[in-house]
């Protein structure tokens, strides 16, 4: 049942106060411990709202013609035992989108297969994905050991990477052989309630408010095995702690720069924005938002502070968009108009939140070279 129907006959059955309960507990569900195997929140089509297969051909896949599926740039098609690399439209016609087929990674589209498209272009892992070699490590976290994997490289600063909501450590891969180029060591990690790494105590996330500390073991870690200094880059709630850590850990003087694509600057805007994409009625909003406020404990002080741009110590590169409409990105323009000494602000249009890749890989990844290169 969608939320949104839930919802309505929650507020019949039940009256307002108890649907707005009732909502908030199902929405904090779904924007703080997502299903690892959906689409990414924020990504192009909403959760309950796949695409289906109309058709497939050499070198081409037709799809449900929808704003999502008429996106331009590079995503990722997925379903159950599926994961394909999609390219940029080939066709429409009033009911369907032709896009490139660029890449089966996973199992095979097949006409009426329900799918998504996700910012997570590839499946796997650096090998399969990419033929990088890596090592399977372990980051030991205060919840207990958080598998990583770890890319060589020659540099004494090393990038770590830290997915976002709804994703997983697969989102960084599109942007791992351009690190791997420039041989900077690349750690891309797990946290907390991720597939592999140690459960919170109460089962979900927090967004960035209780995880960043595993972004500060993973720092550790680097250094602990050789790196002289960090680049934390974050997506999502991962740019969110990221921000944390350099505003809090005791090893902050090892980071030398940030890297924030989408970044969650604003927690409750961003739930406000879960809410309204998963259906909820506007009336039970507020309601909503205070439930789920209530059920993780979040406190819009702890989590806003380190974004503050008078906390900004090092240089950032913000990759962001005014089509976000989970993180507004306002509040990444507020911060680069504010400290232009650190911040550079990279605009990306027509992306959804955590696409910012997607949407034209090769300006992205120009901007990062630029950015990366004098913090070798």
């Amino acid at each position: 049942m969608r939320l949104r129907t839930a919802a309505t006959v929650a507020a019949t059955c039940l009256g307002a106060g108890a649907a707005a309960v009732a909502a908030g507990r199902y929405v904090s569900g779904l924007a703080l411990n997502p299903r690892p195997n959906g689409p990414a929140l924020g990504s192009p089509d909403r959760e309950d709202d796949p695409l289906t297969v109309h058709d497939t051909a050499a070198g081409a896949v037709t799809l449900t013609r929808t704003l999502a599926s008429l996106r331009p740039g590079v995503y990722g098609l997925s379903a159950d035992g599926c994961h394909a690399l999609l390219g940029p439209v080939l066709a429409t016609t009033p009911d369907s989108v032709t896009r490139r087929l660029d890449r089966v990674q996973e199992g095979a589209p097949v006409t009426g297969m329900p799918v998504h498209l996700t910012p997570e272009a590839y499946a796997g892992d650096p090998q399969t994905a990419h033929a990088i070699a890596y090592r399977d490590v372990e980051v030991d976290g205060e919840l207990g050991p958080m598998p990583a994997w770890f890319v060589p490289g020659d540099r004494s600063t090393c990038v770590i990477a830290v997915h976002g909501l709804g994703t997983s450590r697969r989102q960084p891969l599109a942007v791992l052989p351009l690190l791997h180029r420039l041989r900077f060591p690349v750690l891309v990690m797990t946290y907390r309630n991720d597939a592999g790494a140690p459960r919170s105590p109460d089962g979900i996330g927090h967004l960035g408010d209780t995880e960043w500390r595993d972004v500060d073991a993973a720092l550790r870690y680097a250094v602990r095995y050789g790196a002289e200094r960090a680049v934390l880059y974050g997506w999502s709630v991962g740019a969110t702690m990221a921000l944390r850590v350099a505003d809090h850990s005791p090893q902050r003087s090892r980071i030398s720069g940030l890297v924030l694509d989408s970044p969650v600057l604003d927690w409750q805007s961003a739930l406000r924005g879960l809410v309204r994409g998963h259906g909820v009625p506007a009336p039970l909003v507020p309601l909503a938002i205070r439930a789920a406020q209530g059920r993780t404990g979040l406190h819009a002080q702890r989590l806003t502070d380190s974004a503050e741009p008078a906390k900004l110590a090092v240089p950032a590169l913000v990759f962001h968009g005014p089509d976000d409409t989970i993180a507004p990105w306002e509040h990444s323009r507020r911060l680069a108009e504010l400290r232009p000494d650190l911040v550079t602000l990279h605009t990306v249009a027509n992306a959804g939140h955590q696409a910012m890749w997607n949407a034209d890989p090769d300006r992205y990844e120009e901007a990062l070279r630029r950015f990366l290169t004098p913090l070798m």
